[in-house]
């Protein structure tokens, strides 16, 4: 991976998203913060949704390809490790066209590999955040990085919860 790592800590978007105080507002300092210390060519946040069985988006880097609002059914098996916790990375475009039907529309963005990260609460997993880049781009290295930004996203994802109601 030919790129240089920035600490979590020295990048201006960390403590953004630290203090942000509406949901919005702290979705797009993590977007920021991951951008300029991880990268991504796309980042969207998904909250789980229980009771109606699917993963909707409230985030999205790329609003005209990945509308807020859209819904994917939550399928267990190929979300296992992520919904126990663990982050799940796609390489390659390869790995990106067996677990997305919409591979071609993530291809044509320039994305090749994929890290979902685990957003949890109470010792389960309420959302995720996706970044998307060039094949081979995450590695295991950034899961602490990854962790700390889920960390942040959490206030913001239980609000969303909450606003639904008796419907989550």
């Amino acid at each position: 991976m030919g790129r240089t790592r920035v600490k979590y800590d020295r990048f201006p978007g960390f403590h953004a998203a630290a203090v942000a105080d509406t949901v919005a507002g702290r979705l797009a300092a993590i977007d920021r913060a991951l951008g300029e210390g991880i990268g991504h060519k796309l980042f969207t946040v998904l909250v789980v949704n229980r009771a109606r069985g699917e993963n909707q988006r409230i985030y999205s880097s790329l609003p005209e390809a990945y509308p807020v609002g859209g819904a994917k059914p939550i399928v267990t098996g190929s979300l296992a490790g992520v919904l126990e916790g663990r982050c799940r990375f796609l390489d390659t475009y390869d790995d990106v066209k067996a677990a997305f039907f919409d591979h071609a529309l993530i291809r044509s963005l320039g994305c090749e590999s994929c890290v979902n990260v685990p957003v949890m609460w109470n010792g389960a997993v309420i959302g995720m955040l996706n970044l998307l880049h060039e094949a081979r781009w995450y590695g295991e290295e950034d899961v602490p990085t990854f962790r700390i930004m889920a960390a942040l996203a959490v206030p913001a994802l239980q609000q969303v919860i909450a606003g639904w109601g008796n419907e989550a």
